[in-house]
């Protein structure tokens, strides 16, 4: 009898595992995942205000301007107005009279050289002088000689061409003096004043005292430009080549001068890319009034040919937040979204210029900063 109700008591439990087994075969709902719910985040751009009323609206006004290129560059010297400073004596410097950044007057002295090339330049014109003398009284012997006929015409000829020789050597080494810098014929001295070619500023020096000079062959031991024109370099991308032309005007403001802005025209163009940063060299002539120092960082601004609709909204609708510029624009109901843009050239009665991110007609927020504490408190 126990035997008989175990077999039951088994036969019951594999049934109900076997119905199981069976029903989850027919709804396949019953293994499946739960739904993925979705929720949607606060837009935090996004802003909602009890009285709306409270801030002006300002309408964006459409503004014509030209497109504008800004670009950094930097003031070097004009190639054509830099003189380097030459001695063609070689010798041992005596004396320097001028410095490193120095402004000097052309002709004024910069250093002295002693220098054996006057010695012996004065050596071969003493030489010249005298064979010059002994010449010129051969000739007048020969001219006496043939009037009474004790010489030949042929001996007459050939005193004269000693006598024309005798002068191109005195003119050849009065000539090698100047050039090497002791016009003085009179009284020989082995110093030579080395003087400056032009007017401007002394922007490179390469000697000192004691210094040897070795003519030629040696660095410069001045470099005089004139700084009264100046070259502006600045460094053009690729893509923006189009909006700069040759001979057209570009703005020109310094770092050190940002309420000073100069004229400049685009002389050049450079034919060949930077094949790293893909920029091109541009080269723009300034007349300098004396604001501009080598090496001085600028900000040049080039003016595009055609025309651009912009938009335009007061200053004082801006608001600099994090680096960039926002403002706020009106939505549905008491809702304000808070837009960024692109800001441009301040403009006339307290506007600025938007070159993206407001269309002309959009009204926006008309005191940025009034709203921004409003919705922070």
């Amino acid at each position: 009898m126990r035997r008989k109700s175990f077999a039951i008591l088994t036969f019951s439990a594999a049934l109900g595992l076997l119905t199981v087994g069976c029903n989850d075969k027919s709804d396949p709902q019953a293994q499946a995942p739960p739904p993925l719910r979705v929720e949607s985040l606060q837009d935090r751009n996004v802003f909602e205000v009890e009285r709306p009323e409270r801030f002006q609206l300002s309408q964006a006004v459409a503004h014509t301007a030209a497109p504008e290129l800004k670009v950094t560059g930097t003031v070097n010297p004009d190639v054509s107005r830099t003189v380097p400073v030459i001695s063609l004596a070689t010798g041992r410097v005596v004396e320097i009279d001028a410095r490193l950044g120095d402004v000097v007057k052309k002709g004024q002295r910069l250093l002295r050289v002693q220098s054996a090339d006057i010695s012996g330049a004065f050596s071969d014109y003493r030489k010249a002088v005298a064979d010059e003398k002994l010449a010129n009284t051969q000739l007048d012997r020969s001219k006496l000689l043939y009037d009474r006929g004790a010489i030949s015409q042929n001996d007459l000829q050939i005193a004269q061409d000693t006598e024309d020789k005798a002068k191109v050597d005195v003119e050849t080494t009065v000539a090698k003096l100047r050039v090497l810098g002791n016009p003085n014929l009179e009284q020989p001295n082995d110093i030579v004043d080395i003087r400056a070619p032009i007017s401007g500023v002394i922007t490179d020096q390469q000697v000192t005292n004691a210094a040897g000079v070795q003519g030629l062959s040696s660095p410069n031991p001045f470099t005089i430009s004139d700084l009264s024109s100046v070259w502006i370099l600045c460094d053009v991308y690729e893509n923006d080549l189009a909006d700069v032309h040759l001979g057209e005007k570009a703005e020109i403001r310094l770092n050190a001068y940002p309420d000073r802005t100069f004229t400049g025209t685009i002389s050049n163009i450079g034919p060949v890319l930077d094949a790293n940063i893909r920029t091109a060299k541009v080269r723009i002539e300034v007349q300098n009034p004396g604001l501009m120092h080598l090496g001085m960082f600028v900000t040049a601004t080039f003016h595009g040919q055609r025309k651009e609709t912009r938009a335009a909204i007061p200053a004082t609708a801006i608001l600099h937040l994090h680096d960039r510029d926002w403002v706020y624009v009106p939505e549905n109901g008491k809702q304000f979204r808070r837009v960024q843009v692109v800001g441009g050239d301040m403009l006339a009665d307290g506007m600025q210029e938007i070159t993206s991110g407001v269309s002309p007609g959009q009204q926006v927020v008309a005191n940025a900063l009034e709203f921004q504490n409003t919705v922070e408190q």
